[in-house]
């Protein structure tokens, strides 16, 4: 079954990136564009010379946007079915749709929303190429991070059902989460190297442009996931019965 499963974790990856590119095409990409112009523009007023271009921007922005996103939703698609197989009838009697969309909703919060509240996507012209070192240290940090805090926030969480009841330990578990993240956010360093004279609206729709890309490949992988492991679980299940 975890084999199956994992066909179609890749399966769904790949049609959440597909969505999720159809996205980046709309509400990015223009305000990568006028990043890119805004760069430029600082470059000729320096009187440096361009810098060459070793892949075109047509296709960065068309086959290279689709084929990066393809090979990320697969790669999280097959990560995600693991988590479900893991998860399935272990952390409580959800159905597999629902089970999908709480992982998919858990993932997105994790990976996702929590890394960017402090180390937000940044446009071309935002940030110095000798901190991308730092920088990206400091964003997987979070990821791990992010990740540990919400297991033990899920852990005590099921710990405290006994005594308090499911709505209880899910108030406090969450509370856990809340006080670990704050924790991390303190903890990690600040990067703040956006340019005094970078256009504010420019920066905010590219990262809400990045946030709602993510959001769309979340929500689909853990949409169409949950249909497709649900098929697979009831032939199994009719199978058990026929031969069991």
């Amino acid at each position: 079954m975890a084999g199956r499963l994992l066909l179609r974790g890749m399966l769904a990856g790949i049609i959440a990136a597909a969505l999720a590119f159809v996205f980046a095409r709309i509400f990015g990409e223009p305000q990568v564009n006028l990043a890119i112009a805004f760069e430029s523009a600082l470059d000729a007023a320096s009187g440096e010379p361009p810098e060459p271009e070793l892949v075109s921007r047509g296709v960065q922005s068309s086959l290279g946007l689709l084929t990066a996103a393809v090979m990320y939703g697969a790669a999280y698609g097959g990560l995600f079915s693991l988590v479900f197989s893991l998860a399935y009838g272990r952390i409580g009697r959800f159905s597999p749709r629902m089970l999908s969309m709480l992982l998919a909703g858990a993932g997105f919060l994790a990976v996702v929303l929590v890394p960017d509240l402090k180390y937000p996507a940044n446009p071309p012209a935002v940030g110095q190429p000798e901190t991308i070192g730092l920088r990206t240290t400091a964003y997987f940090e979070m990821i791990v991070f992010s990740l540990c805090a919400l297991t033990l926030a899920v852990l005590s969480g099921r710990v405290l059902a006994v005594r308090l009841g499911n709505w209880g330990a899910t108030l406090c578990g969450g509370a856990v989460f809340v006080v670990l993240v704050a924790l991390l956010q303190w903890a990690l360093p600040d990067i703040n190297e956006v340019p005094d004279n970078f256009p504010a609206v420019v920066l905010w729709r590219f990262r809400e442009a990045a946030i709602g890309m993510q959001l769309v490949l979340w929500g689909s992988l853990g949409l169409v996931f949950g249909m497709m492991a649900e098929r697979v679980l009831w032939h199994e299940r009719g199978a058990a019965r026929r031969y069991g």
